[in-house]
């Protein structure tokens, strides 16, 4: 659903496409300095409309996205992401958690099951 003056507030347009889970979430997020709207810390309440940048901070990753669509219902995947250009960075690549075995090694040894004991329990 779109907005008909062509403003929302930025708390439920980052939840109406999808870049956070709850309208809570984004609501914290805001408060917490998470979000910025064209390079500045703004409020829940600011309003967004077209051709603004919004960054959003989260999981240890930056989201920047451009408004190209106003929504202020949530909307499924897929018209979620026509509603914004993603300018993101890539996602940093995912260490392993555990040490991989080399295939044929036969059972871990007491060493290795105490270095996955202390992984586990970190």
């Amino acid at each position: 659903m779109t907005s008909e003056e062509g403003t929302t507030r930025v708390d439920i347009w980052i939840w109406s496409v999808r870049l956070v889970k709850t309208r809570t979430m984004a609501g914290d997020a805001c408060r917490g300095g998470h979000v910025r709207l064209n390079g500045e810390r703004v409020k829940p309440a600011r309003p967004v409309r077209v051709g603004d940048e919004v960054r959003l901070r989260q999981d240890g990753r930056e989201r920047v996205v451009v408004v190209t669509k106003v929504l202020t219902k949530r909307v499924g995947a897929a018209v979620a992401a026509e509603c914004y250009l993603d300018n993101s960075p890539p996602p940093p690549e995912r260490q392993p958690l555990m040490a991989v075995r080399d295939r044929g090694t036969g059972r871990p040894t007491k060493r290795d099951r105490r270095a996955v004991e202390r992984l586990r329990n970190r």
